[in-house]
């Protein structure tokens, strides 16, 4: 029976594409690396930022490079990339909607928690949520499925009861690794193939689709 719903945020509630991809520009280009205007970015959204960056960079996740460029990325998304964002269509109103049915909603992303809370006050949705679980801003609980463990302790939830939402395959895959079913959004960043790969119990094309599909998987 699932009671509990954790969702991600940047995909899946937001679209948070020109916030992100400019800050990371910034940042590159703070380190000595600009990148070209018409190079396609949109690849970081949701995974772990400092990997993404480093990736671009071509060095080691941690070396010192990798780390500046996410100071750089901080400094611009802390004041302005924030809310270079948007909502997704019916989120408000799915959300209401699961809350009016008795699910508990978690917040379950790898922005940083701080910034995480800032966008759904922001754009008033944190009222829907139990709790707005994010990441460290030291990088702790970045990865998905460490989050997601930490939420199944903090908040005493067990796994069977719990149901996973986002656009990518580290949802998918965070949430199996912790004994969850998934839900993966197709309007997101996650491609088909990566989603046909991660094989999430059910895919759905809208989120307004949500809470009819969970109650089919109740079944």
């Amino acid at each position: 029976m699932i009671k509990n719903i954790l969702i991600d945020l940047d995909g899946t509630l937001t679209d948070p594409q020109v916030g992100i991809t400019r800050s990371a520009r910034y940042g590159l280009n703070k380190v000595g690396h600009p990148i070209a205007d018409d190079l396609n970015i949109d690849w970081i959204i949701g995974p772990p930022l400092q990997a993404s960056l480093a990736k671009i960079l071509n060095v080691a996740v941690d070396d010192v490079l990798a780390e500046q460029a996410l100071m750089g990325y901080r400094e611009r998304f802390a004041v302005k990339g924030l809310y270079e964002n948007y909502v997704f269509a019916d989120v408000a109103e799915t959300l209401n909607s699961l809350q009016q049915k008795g699910y508990r909603l978690f917040l379950a992303t790898a922005k940083p928690e701080v910034y995480a809370t800032q966008i759904l006050q922001h754009f008033d949705l944190l009222q829907y949520f139990v709790h707005a679980y994010g990441s460290e801003l030291n990088g702790a609980r970045t990865n998905k499925a460490d989050l997601i463990a930490y939420i199944l302790e903090k908040e005493q939830l067990k796994a069977a009861e719990c149901i996973m939402v986002g656009d990518r395959e580290h949802d998918i895959l965070g949430a199996r690794h912790n004994g969850i079913d998934s839900i993966a959004v197709e309007y997101g960043y996650g491609t088909a193939d990566e989603l046909d790969q991660a094989q999430p119990q059910a895919r759905i094309q809208k989120i307004a689709q949500l809470p009819a599909q969970i109650e089919l998987l109740q079944h």
